[in-house]
């Protein structure tokens, strides 16, 4: 299967690029929304790369890139009584959240905020663009490379 591109937003305050850099690695938990579970769960694969995207921050801004180093699992804070992420539903059996291991990869010298991307010839149908609330979300290739001259400046 080819590789395949994504967005994943984090807001700076819970979980930022430095904090990747300073990791190395990390799970990407937490994720509560079906249709982004889903691409955790299905469509994720060891090699795919992603933007790693600044949400609720001033501006918001895609600040960097990580990989996908381990394909989608059950997400434990799911049945963790103590997470703020648990879901009384979630069990072994039907664990119903997902979640993926991801690597830095690098950090931008500069920010691409969000208006940068929304002036961008060539983003205009990336989802990010739209008002699309997903924190998980595919981009193309074209998108990520676009993206990826825009942060290297």
């Amino acid at each position: 299967m080819a590789k395949r591109y994504w967005l994943m937003k984090s807001e700076p305050n819970t979980y930022s690029i430095d904090d990747l850099a300073r990791d190395g690695r990390t799970c990407w938990d937490g994720v509560r929304n079906y249709q982004a579970r889903n691409f955790m769960r299905d469509d994720m694969r060891i090699g795919d790369e992603v933007l790693f995207y600044h949400s609720n921050a001033n501006p918001p801004a895609v600040v960097g890139i990580a990989r996908v180093v381990r394909e989608g699992y059950p997400d434990h804070t799911a049945r963790d009584p103590e997470s703020r992420y648990f879901d009384p539903k979630a069990s072994d059996e039907d664990p119903r959240w997902y979640m993926v291991d991801i690597e830095f990869v690098e950090a931008f010298p500069e920010p691409v905020p969000l208006a940068t991307l929304r002036e961008t010839p060539g983003l205009e149908k990336m989802l990010v663009t739209t008002k699309s609330r997903l924190s998980v979300q595919p981009v193309t290739k074209d998108e990520f490379e676009i993206v990826r001259r825009l942060g290297r400046g």
